[in-house]
């Protein structure tokens, strides 16, 4: 597992995004305090508060950088 804090701060990024890690078969967790919601879930996303980074958990074993790469966009480092 790897976790990267990533900033979802406009509606148009969380569409981009969710639509971006679909298209990976892996789990991925979005963790903001103590919530934890399926980073694929559009309305999950936008119960937690947007305004600060958010710790992504991709559940991938092989092929992580090819997911970093595609979250490039969204990565804070």
């Amino acid at each position: 597992m790897k976790t990267v804090k990533i900033s979802l701060n406009s509606i148009d990024k969380v569409k981009a995004f969710v639509n971006d890690i679909t298209k990976f078969d892996y789990d991925f967790d979005l963790v903001s305090g103590r919530y934890v919601i399926d980073a694929k879930s559009i309305m999950g996303i936008f119960s937690l508060d947007l305004s600060k980074p958010i710790d992504l958990n991709i559940h991938a074993e092989e092929n992580v950088d090819a997911v970093l790469d595609v979250l490039k966009a969204y990565t804070i480092e």
